[in-house]
């Protein structure tokens, strides 16, 4: 059965940092590419970062230079760690792993960015 299962969300201050996991299983993780999204309140999901298998990582503009994605290959984990974050960085976040036409989703967990 394949599971992607998000931790690590909470509250966290304006100029804080966060790092969310996502632990994998069910698939053979090495042969897809993994990403973070994350949906705000009334807004659609959009993509925060990408971890490509061949290795290259891309991340929106407004994450950039703040957010990192990793992965733990022996764990099947895939982390995103978030620093001085912002109060637009409130969002749920979602891992989601692809490979060609093949998704997978996680629930979500989620980050709220407040003083």
């Amino acid at each position: 059965q394949v599971q992607l299962v998000e931790s690590g969300g909470g509250l966290e201050q304006p100029g804080g940092s966060l790092r969310l996991s996502c632990a994998a299983s069910g698939f053979s993780f090495g042969d897809y590419d993994m990403e973070w999204y994350r949906q705000a309140p009334g807004k659609e999901r959009e993509l925060v970062g990408s971890l490509s298998r061949f290795g290259p990582t891309n991340y929106r503009d407004s994450v950039m230079g703040r957010f990192t994605i990793s992965t733990d290959g022996a764990k099947k984990t895939v982390f995103l760690q978030m620093n001085s974050l912002k109060p637009e960085d409130t969002a749920i976040y979602f891992c989601h792993a692809q490979r060609g036409m093949i998704h997978y989703w996680g629930k979500g967990t989620l980050v709220s960015v407040s003083s």
